[in-house]
């Protein structure tokens, strides 16, 4: 009956991980997976949560990257599929070149 109880438990564990909600943002998941490695690290979970806690930073890793990759596509549309470096100048100085051509 024990091994029923575990089982249950790791079930309840990872279905736990599998339902919650994403975070709103880049962010909010880094946060989330940064606090997900140092209770790992701790060592103060069990096995249980401790898969439970790897799962779901497998699933905030995957979000992280396709939200890098969503930016890195966006960047790629606004800049003609070439990826350059930005120009480094002064504060306003590209918008006050463009002003003084008028």
């Amino acid at each position: 009956m024990a091994k029923t109880a575990s089982k249950d438990t790791a079930a309840t564990a990872a279905e736990g991980a599998d339902s919650t909600p994403l975070p709103e943002n880049y962010e909010a998941a880094l946060a989330e997976l940064e606090g997900l490695v140092a209770r790992m690290e701790g060592g103060s979970l069990s096995l249980e949560e401790s898969l439970s806690a790897y799962r779901r930073g497998a699933t905030l890793v995957t979000f992280c990257q396709q939200q890098l990759e969503k930016v890195e596509q966006q960047v790629r549309v606004l800049d003609g599929e070439t990826l350059k470096p930005l120009p480094m100048s002064g504060a306003g100085t590209a918008a006050t070149e463009s002003g003084d051509d008028l």
